[in-house]
């Protein structure tokens, strides 16, 4: 077994980011940075894992927001019922 090398933090988002972002190939960028494939992979697929989470979030805030727009529009026409039943009435 051989030495692994640490990356730090930085050098493993700078390099998903080229892979994700830049769409650069993964085997190729190992090469260029002269670095371990297996490494670079498992980067990816956390980072690939962590994702979801942003857009998790983004589509629980969507979904409230549409829960309360139709909560708005549910108002809106009792009002709107309301004013018509009052200007029928005798005054």
């Amino acid at each position: 077994m051989g030495a692994q090398t640490p990356y730090s933090d930085e050098f493993k988002q700078e390099a998903v980011q080229l892979v994700t972002e830049q769409g650069m190939r993964r085997r190729q960028m190992a090469r260029d940075r002269g670095i371990d494939p297996q490494p670079l992979r498992r980067s990816l697929a956390a980072a690939a894992t962590a994702a979801p989470s942003e857009p998790a979030a983004a589509t629980a805030a969507l979904a409230r927001r549409r829960r309360e727009n139709e909560q708005v529009r549910m108002e809106r026409d009792i009002r709107k019922k309301a004013v018509g039943l009052f200007a029928r009435m005798p005054q």
